[in-house]
């Protein structure tokens, strides 16, 4: 008689066939800004609720000034930095291990440096990193890719340009051999795809000109950094921005949809969750002239001008002049704060908010999503992390030695922290 299949082994080998190799990934490495997934949500399962004492591993000084987040890939931990005045534009790699310095690479020597905003830094878009090499940007100062072997600059561009106002915010994502960037001026507005391996141009995409024809010149900038999603099948490199929310193919460029709305300022990256995609459009100004934002869901599956049939629902909030960091969503429910410093929990399939509180201090860190929380981080140093469900619950609070910028890696059981002044590993 033939014995009948161990229930358990089978069920385990099935978890083993279907568990996305990203899914793993996102554990062992953290390779873009809001980590590997591009969305936020961590599968490190043992992460400390208070980050103090026993639980601060290392901590790293990491000169100058800069808000980009950590990146993490095998034992190297890398950001960018840069001083004050944006002529000196460094990237850092630091050991997983023990914090200790590996490298310390002046990237480029900047003559002629555009202005930003106060709360911007010149190094503040985000790294991307893989085997073998990590690539930086700052962006209209230039891109770079470094060889993370020896720490040394494989190629750079510093051609591509446009008038951010407020200096540098998107970070780079890659996609099979492509490295894509987002620039989005008052002058001029394209996405651009490069060969990771040589920075030559593969594809260069204009933004649609029409849409942006109503805004003032100020209005027509974003800080925007795009994501991939699959639609039946097919990829799709979804980017909003101050005027519209396009699809494009990511290995040609061309466009495949637009949702036309929204206004000066975009910063927040489009998110997805069930096959919807939702994003912020900048502040805009009604007819009584009350500033206001709107975060819209959208069904990605169409093609051409989808403004009036894909949109499943639009939130306007009154209360919030701009929306800076980006939301992380799990399991229906939204996370996010907005700059009136409201932290909002808001259901991801009508749009209406469940719960929201008051805080002390704003976020300008993207929310993560760990073992059934969801933690936040303020310029005043507050980690806040709060109990994933309908219900605002406080998990645990810590305080940090200064401002947190950046969005924390989580990985390993670590946390890889960066405040105004140092690199930390929070861990068990």
């Amino acid at each position: 008689m033939k014995r009948k299949p161990d229930l358990l082994f089978c069920f385990i080998l099935m978890l083993l066939l279907l568990t996305p190799e990203q899914s793993y990934s996102q554990y062992q490495n953290w390779t873009h800004f809001r980590g590997s997934d591009l969305n936020g949500i961590s599968s490190s399962g043992d992460i400390p609720l208070k980050w103090d004492g026993p639980s601060v591993k290392w901590k790293t000084a990491i000169h100058d000034r800069g808000y980009s987040s950590p990146v993490v890939y095998d034992n190297q931990i890398w950001v960018t930095t840069g001083i004050a005045d944006g002529k000196e534009l460094y990237a850092v790699c630091t050991d997983f291990e023990t914090g200790k310095i590996l490298y310390d690479i002046k990237v480029f020597s900047i003559s002629d440096v555009f202005g930003k905003h106060s709360i911007n830094t010149y190094a503040s878009p985000t790294p991307c990193i893989e085997k073998d090499f990590v690539y930086v940007h700052y962006g209209s100062l230039g891109t770079a890719c470094i060889r993370t072997s020896d720490g040394s600059v494989v190629w750079t561009r510093t051609d591509l340009k446009c008038n951010h106002v407020q200096g540098p915010g998107s970070s780079p994502i890659l996609y099979k051999n492509l490295i894509i960037l987002h620039y989005e001026g008052i002058d001029v507005r394209f996405l651009i795809a490069l060969d990771k391996t040589t920075g030559k141009t593969v594809w260069r995409t204009e933004r649609p000109a029409k849409s942006y024809e109503a805004l003032p010149e100020i209005g027509r900038k974003a800080y925007v950094t795009p994501i991939i999603i699959n639609v039946k099948g097919r990829d799709l490199l979804i980017s909003n921005g101050s005027a519209v929310c396009c699809a494009y193919d990511p290995l040609t460029g061309g466009e495949v949809w637009t949702v036309v709305g929204g206004a000066e300022s975009t910063v927040p990256m489009p998110f997805t969750e069930n096959g919807v995609v939702f994003f912020y459009c900048g502040f805009m100004v009604d007819a009584e002239s009350s500033n206001y934002t709107e975060m819209l869901a959208v069904n990605p599956d169409g093609s051409g001008d989808i403004t009036t049939s894909n949109i499943l629902w639009r939130r306007r909030d009154n209360q919030n002049q701009t929306q800076i960091l980006t939301p992380v969503i799990k399991d229906g429910l939204i996370y996010t704060v907005n700059t009136r410093n409201f932290m909002m929990c808001i259901d991801a399939v009508t749009g209406k908010e469940i719960w929201s509180e008051r805080q002390r201090a704003s976020f300008h860190a993207s929310p993560v999503y760990a073992n059934g929380n969801v933690w936040f981080f303020s310029v005043k140093g507050d980690v806040i992390a709060v109990k994933a469900g309908r219900k605002y619950e406080v998990v645990a609070q810590s305080q940090m030695d200064s401002g947190i910028w950046g969005t924390p890696a989580f990985l390993r059981n670590s946390v890889i922290l960066r405040t105004e002044g140092y690199l930390f590993r929070i861990g068990m």
